[in-house]
């Protein structure tokens, strides 16, 4: 992972960094977060629970789901600019969801962890994820097999509830969702 300021970022600033290549970029108080593309466990895992949101929804058309990337643009001044490898949008905010990106604090932002971004993740996104109020906050750790599920509490995230690859993930926010993890760490 690379961090660069030679200047506070703008959107338009990033908008200019080059498509396709080997990183990802982010930028979270106005800095610069370069990322190499994940590795394919992180992207199984991705996949996997993009399905099992996919097929919920499917179902129950309450919201949407998006996989990375998909650009999360939280404010322009200073830019808070990230993209989660999972993001819901319920129909009650679907007001944020634009051509180009959502503009706005999702439902739910889950993270799958790897070796260059779980400082990132559990982290400085905890804290602007914390700092914006999204509701719920995923961060899965593929080398443990478990998920921590931070819900905002006052304003805050309280301890999580800790999840083991033979638990099942509910949600208060999305009633009926159970998700096997042993489906989300299969390979």
């Amino acid at each position: 992972m690379t961090t660069v300021k030679p200047q506070e970022w703008t959107y338009e600033d990033y908008l200019s960094l080059p498509e396709g290549g080997p990183l990802r970029y982010e930028v979270i108080d106005g800095e610069l977060y370069m990322t190499p593309a994940p590795n394919l466990r992180h992207q199984e895992i991705s996949w996997n629970l993009a399905v099992a949101f996919g097929s919920f929804l499917k179902e129950r058309p309450i919201g949407k789901s998006f996989s990375a990337p998909c650009d999360v643009i939280f404010s322009h001044s200073p830019l808070q600019y990230v993209e989660p490898d999972l993001v819901y949008v319920s129909n009650a905010r679907r007001e944020i969801l634009t051509e180009q990106n959502i503009q706005g604090v999702p439902d739910r932002v889950v993270e799958i962890l790897s070796p260059a971004t779980e400082k990132r993740d559990r982290r400085t996104k905890f804290s602007l994820y914390e700092r914006f109020g999204v509701p719920e906050y995923w961060i899965v750790d593929p080398e443990t097999e478990t998920v921590q599920v931070f819900r905002l509490a006052d304003g805050r995230y309280p301890a999580p509830l800790e999840l083991r690859k033979g638990d099942v993930l509910e949600s208060p926010n999305l009633p009926g969702l159970s998700i096997p993890l042993s489906d989300v760490f299969s390979s």
